[in-house]
């Protein structure tokens, strides 16, 4: 008897010690995410895909954080799931489907921050008929999630077109922009047996993946493309990628035509013709995967169409030994930033407006921190007033700093195209929070 009362106690003691080492790592994870929601929880949440969560529906169960492939973008506090870090959450939707009581609703944009994009069918049909959108234009950064409406929207396409052949003068499809969607997009006409054409501006492959500094992890999810098959790249780097969208483009035995941009789409009867710097294409179908950094922002400032000021940057090693400023508080910028401070005898400044990098991702935020307690400089709360040849002034709390600079990049985001968009027929609505429907994920 005294045995047994001997390891009922032990097992008791036991349990208890385990309770209290759950309760005690509840406690550290509950206070690192309250402090994480109090220091980031009154920015809005991003341009892109995004969950507002119902705190009433909602009840603590933590699905939705598991089932968040980035870092601290949700948070559980207080028994209810909360959008901590909106610049960790690139539109991935996997929170929406994990929640068992569909407390998650996915949206685009805010009340206070609205963002432009164009209206869309279920198929990606915009509201000038034979002209589809799929990918970043539509509000979808995801390469995965601008791989499967890229291959949708020619599914769409392609049974749009059966029973109603195209003349010889008259090309199927016109799909512009070699970036994910549209390659995707150019695999699935092979595949459908769609005579098509791909054009793309840049001289080379990759979408935005373009613009990333030389050597960027790209964060990617799995994507099925036709005539190639699944592709799984969790951490890989920008060369990486560009080389894998090339391998696609060789076994599909796909050309796209580089140097060629597109200008305008006009209707003709029941065909569009596109405008291109290269001449016109007539075609029953169109594809615009063009993205959105077409075209950069820019500062509003005196000197700044000068020679050094860039609004991308390609190689680091091209400004080994320079005096670089980077300005903006993105991602981007803080890639650019981080990348050029590691190469050697390059000074690094970098000017944000605000005072916090709320809106680029934790990972980055983090090394930032350390590269600044390195030697790369950081002016918050801080403007470029002026550019000069050698040297940019940098409105600051002190006053305004004369910095002598060799390159200035400007990196504070890119704009829709609207014009060219409403020039084209194509509605454009600012969303401000609106519900967004499964199937345009």
């Amino acid at each position: 008897m005294q045995t047994i009362l001997l390891v009922h106690g032990i097992v008791a003691v036991i349990a208890v010690v385990w309770m209290v080492v759950v309760a005690v790592r509840q406690h550290g994870r509950e206070r690192r995410a309250a402090e994480l929601l109090r220091f980031h929880g009154n920015v809005e949440g991003p341009p892109t895909l995004h969950p507002v969560i119902d705190a009433d529906v909602c009840i603590g169960s933590g699905a939705c954080v598991r089932a968040c492939p980035e870092d601290r973008a949700l948070v559980i506090v207080k028994g209810r799931a909360h959008l901590a870090q909106a610049s960790g959450c690139i539109g991935h939707g996997e929170c929406l489907t994990a929640c068992p009581v569909d407390a998650i609703t996915l949206v685009f944009g805010s009340a206070r921050r609205g963002v432009d994009l164009p209206d869309l069918d279920p198929h990606f049909e915009s509201s000038q008929p034979g002209v589809y959108i799929a990918g970043e234009l539509g509000g979808m950064g995801l390469i995965a999630t601008a791989v499967r409406q890229g291959v949708k929207a020619v599914g769409a396409i392609a049974d749009s077109l059966k029973g109603s052949p195209s003349g010889a003068d008259t090309l199927p499809l016109v799909i512009v922009g070699a970036g994910p969607a549209g390659i995707a997009a150019a695999l699935t006409a092979r595949e459908r047996n769609l005579r098509f054409r791909l054009i793309e501006k840049e001289p080379s492959v990759g979408g935005a993946v373009r613009s990333y500094p030389r050597g960027k992890v790209v964060m990617t999810t799995p994507a099925e493309l036709p005539l190639y098959g699944r592709v799984h790249l969790r951490r890989t780097t920008k060369a990486a990628l560009i080389e894998l969208w090339n391998d696609v483009l060789g076994r599909g035995e796909i050309t796209p035509e580089f140097g060629v941009s597109l200008e305008a789409i006009t209707r003709a009867g029941d065909d569009l013709v596109v405008a291109t710097s290269t001449g016109p294409i007539v075609a029953r179908r169109v594809l615009l995967a063009t993205g959105r950094r077409g075209r950069p922002r820019h500062l509003g400032v005196t000197g700044e169409d000068l020679a050094h000021v860039r609004h991308n940057i390609d190689d680091p090693t091209e400004h080994d030994g320079e005096r670089c400023l980077v300005v903006g508080g993105g991602d981007v910028a803080l890639e650019a930033a981080l990348a050029l401070a590691e190469r050697p005898d390059t000074q690094v400044t970098l000017c944000h407006r605000g005072e916090a990098f709320d809106r680029a991702k934790p990972a980055l935020q983090d090394r930032l921190r350390i590269a600044e307690a390195a030697g790369l400089r950081v002016l918050r709360g801080a403007q470029v007033e002026r550019i000069t040849d050698g040297a940019a002034a940098v409105a600051t709390a002190g006053g305004v700093e004369q910095l002598a600079i060799d390159t200035v990049f400007v990196l504070i985001g890119s704009d829709l195209p609207t014009e060219l968009l409403v020039a084209s027929g194509i509605r454009v609505q600012t969303h401000r929070g609106e519900r967004v429907p499964l199937g345009a994920r």
